[in-house]
């Protein structure tokens, strides 16, 4: 097929040898499969933010380190330039994403390069050598649903522990591959330490996770891998192997009535002893007033 415009130059530099065909065209982005020497890869053609379904919500963007003071002033502003820096910091964050998350052993694509906008990335393919289905694709038995459901919690775990959420983690962005599932998608990966929203979208991710995979084993649909997870994650004692039930319980404290009364009533006392004195105060001092004249009465 005729190479797109935006692939040409991976070609020139020796990159790429070949685009074969589309893959697929998302939200954010447009995959095509390419040649590379005796390789097939995926191109990953990010589309420009005007072109884009998915936005750059804020949630996503709290936390994020940019280069430097210029470049945070002119993102705020959101001038020609800080769109520019702003898109460039959206799609250099899936690159960083992958590199780290694939060295903490996460099941990802592996990245190979990174270029005009353009994420050169390992083809997850299946058994027959064909580009891998999608879970929203895919019909499972119970048995594997279970299986699954558990490897991806620990792929959740992984990223956890790598200081990372997926934040928008569902059945249309992990692959299964003959190894198993394969997440994608990366982007609007958002830092768990410096995002205040960390916390929601891991619940979010690991509920859909739970929800999809509870279609075909619908006692995973109870579990609560998120709340248990982030506990150990505050407590800084979460590691990549630490065992997981999927029960949370939350710590329940039984109210003190007694010394909520007591305290109650001392405010009461408190307060009848301050009117006490401001009305012996105010009744002195109209005693001790003479009377006003006639014309003032």
């Amino acid at each position: 097929m005729k190479t797109p415009k935006r692939i040409e130059p991976l070609v020139e530099d020796g990159l790429v040898d070949e685009v074969l065909r589309p893959l697929m065209s998302g939200k954010e982005a447009a995959v095509y499969v390419v040649r590379c020497g005796r390789e097939l890869r995926c191109a990953k053609v990010y589309k420009e933010a005007n072109k884009r379904s998915f936005r750059q919500a804020a949630e996503y963007q709290e936390g994020r380190k940019v280069r430097n003071s210029r470049q945070a002033r002119a993102m705020a502003k959101g001038s020609k330039y800080g769109r520019k820096e702003a898109e460039d910091a959206w799609q250099n964050a899936e690159v960083a994403a992958l590199f780290r998350l694939a060295n903490a052993g996460v099941r990802v694509p592996r990245p190979y390069d990174f270029l005009d906008g353009v994420l050169l990335m390992e083809l997850v393919a299946d058994e027959f050598g064909d580009a891998a289905p999608r879970l929203n694709d895919v019909h499972l038995e119970p048995e594997q649903a279970r299986e699954y459901h558990t490897f991806v919690v620990r792929q959740i775990v992984l990223m956890l522990c790598a200081g990372l959420v997926h934040g928008d983690l569902s059945e249309f962005n992990v692959l299964l591959g003959p190894e198993g599932p394969v997440i994608i998608d990366l982007p609007q990966a958002v830092d768990a330490a410096g995002n205040n929203h960390a916390f929601s979208m891991l619940e979010r991710d690991v509920g859909n996770m739970a929800a999809y995979f509870g279609r075909f084993a619908p006692e995973l649909k109870q579990t609560r891998y998120a709340r248990e997870m982030w506990a150990l994650y505050q407590a800084g004692e979460l590691l990549p192997d630490s065992e997981l039930t999927g029960q949370f319980k939350e710590e329940l404290h039984s109210a003190d009535v007694a010394g909520v009364m007591r305290e109650i009533d001392a405010a009461r006392l408190d307060e009848a002893r301050r009117r006490a004195v401001r009305e012996a105060a105010e009744h002195g001092a109209s005693k001790d007033e003479e009377p006003a004249p006639p014309w003032l009465q």
